[in-house]
């Protein structure tokens, strides 16, 4: 089986990743996706996330209609702050009969080469990178290289940050929201 790896805080999730996801879930060659619910991000500030246990309801709340999507808490057993070089690895011996890719936004591979053993992911792992409208370019090296796959994606410019601050706004954010998250995140009074 080939899974598709979407790491991130998912604080929340919204209907942008779900539909990057299932576009990769339908149209490629990966046979399922999961969401690896990122604890501590070595690139973002602990301070700002919801507690790992509700970010991953979140992500399972929202994946449970899809067969081909999942959440995963793996990250949360490991050590922080989580590189993904060490989820690889520990996911690669929990599972040798899974080949893993990462599914990353163009946005992220402008900064790849800050990463932990970012060439040893490059040999070992094929990247999947979805289009992102963003500023700069993305590094030449990784224009051509035979791991990472180019996906026609459709374009999501809608962010956690931006739900997080229009929350805060009062304003109604429930059509950027899969339902059962609108309703968790409503219940729970988060980001108010």
């Amino acid at each position: 089986m080939k899974v598709g790896l979407f790491f991130g805080t998912f604080n929340p999730i919204h209907v942008g990743h779900l539909i990057i996801a299932n576009h990769l879930a339908e149209y490629s060659d990966l046979d399922q996706v999961w969401f690896i619910v990122t604890p501590h991000s070595p690139f973002k500030k602990k301070s700002s996330l919801l507690e790992d246990n509700h970010r991953y309801q979140m992500v399972d709340r929202a994946t449970e209609d899809y067969p081909n999507l999942r959440a995963s808490d793996i990250e949360f057993k490991l050590s922080q702050p989580n590189y993904t070089i060490n989820t690889l690895t520990h996911i690669e011996e929990k599972y040798p009969d899974y080949k893993f890719c990462l599914i990353m936004g163009e946005d992220n591979l402008k900064n790849f080469h800050k990463w932990k053993n970012y060439e040893l992911i490059l040999k070992q792992n094929d990247i999947y990178v979805y289009p992102r409208i963003t500023k700069g370019n993305v590094e030449s090296q990784y224009k051509n290289y035979k791991s990472i796959i180019h996906v026609n994606a459709p374009i999501m410019e809608l962010s956690s940050t931006f739900i997080r601050n229009a929350i805060k706004e009062g304003k109604n954010v429930r059509p950027m929201l899969p339902e059962h998250v609108w309703l968790y995140l409503d219940e729970m009074n988060f980001y108010k």
